[in-house]
């Protein structure tokens, strides 16, 4: 293969495992890198001396590049604290009617600050920064430049890859509606913004030149990777099929509800974090209190965060943020390595097929 794109990264293959927050531990980062893709360390829940020890980990994994992806928030958050008081009562009600010995509490802070965030990002000085939920700022952008850290944007619309590229990103992620997890979306309504990678990818392309656009949305096999290519894209991220992998932090029942996942059970999701995500609907889905659903993130993504940890420890998935892409049924479980490995294979197969 012959792949701009990785060689400028320093990575084998156009192939970028996504930086799943809360996911992705040190393991699976190098464990992808080690096998050629570029692993990613999702680092949006992250405190910066987190941040720190989880890089120095991956470096003491191997000495491949990595990334590491972070969230673009403001520092401080305002919260209605009477809309909290009443979404603390109803969750802690489900809680109590599920049989999960678990309530809700007020945190310190409702999520890391993002320059703090931020400045551990530089001192770690992975090879690449990814950042979802906003642009960056160019004085930011100044501090990777001078580290040489490659720098990805991501985006939902042709508008905000835009707004990446006229903002100085070295690449864009064009993240599709069959993506899983958290909408990237920024400079739209979630709703308005759910555009098929198929439909999204060549107008990215087409509107942003020389640009390299990363394609990210329901991208499970080594042919979905040659397709995004053909459309134009420098790379493939995949998220969903790295989750069942074993070196993954995603909690187990998570995991086994995966392959069975149908498509028609993937949708929208506001009520664990407060920000549209594409996830499994189950039990808390559907009986998600209506006043938990009125606030913004990241206030209720740190009020049900005890609420899902406690629900991982009791094996009920039903109650978990199940975070998956639209294809999550065709995901593979075996170690990262084998994945990269068969995912390349499966690229070079597709790519050596006669046309019918």
């Amino acid at each position: 293969m012959n792949s701009p794109f990785a060689s400028r990264i320093g990575i084998e293959h156009p192939l970028i495992q996504a930086p799943m927050s809360g996911s992705t531990p040190p393991a699976l980062v190098a464990s992808v890198s080690n096998a050629g893709g570029l692993g990613s360390l999702g680092a949006g829940y992250l405190e910066p001396q987190a941040i720190l020890d989880q890089a120095a980990q991956i470096r003491a994994l191997g000495d491949q590049p990595y990334a590491i992806g972070l969230f673009v928030l403001p520092d401080e958050f305002e919260a209605d604290m009477a809309a909290v008081a009443k979404a603390r009562e109803q969750l802690d009600a489900l809680m109590a009617q599920e049989g999960l010995d678990v309530r809700t509490n007020l945190p310190t802070r409702w999520a890391p600050r993002f320059s703090d965030q931020f400045a551990a990002l530089c001192e770690a000085r992975p090879a690449v920064a990814s950042f979802a939920f906003g642009v960056i700022s160019p004085a930011q952008l100044r501090e990777l430049r001078q580290r040489d850290i490659y720098v990805i944007g991501t985006a939902t619309t042709v508008a905000e890859a835009r707004a990446w590229a006229e903002g100085g990103a070295d690449a864009v992620c064009v993240q599709g509606a069959e993506a899983g997890g958290h909408r990237g979306t920024f400079l739209h309504e979630a709703e308005d913004a759910m555009i098929g990678l198929f439909a999204l990818l060549p107008l990215t392309v087409r509107a942003l030149g020389d640009v390299p656009v990363i394609a990210a949305g329901g991208i499970m096999d080594g042919r979905g990777m040659l397709a995004a290519e053909i459309l134009g894209a420098a790379a493939s991220q995949l998220g969903t099929a790295f989750l069942a992998c074993p070196e993954s932090s995603a909690a187990e029942a998570w995991k086994q509800d995966l392959p069975r996942v149908e498509e028609h059970q993937v949708t929208t999701i506001r009520g664990f974090s407060g920000r549209a995500a594409r996830g499994l609907r189950n039990r808390f889905v559907q009986a998600m209190p209506e006043a938990a659903q009125g606030l913004p993130y990241p206030v209720l993504n740190a009020l049900t965060a005890p609420l899902r940890r406690a629900a991982a420890a009791a094996g009920r998935s039903d109650l978990l943020s199940e975070w998956c892409g639209q294809a999550a049924g065709l995901v593979r479980p075996q170690p990262a390595a084998e994945l990269v490995a068969r995912l390349m294979h499966e690229y070079r197969l597709a790519r050596r097929m006669p046309a019918p």
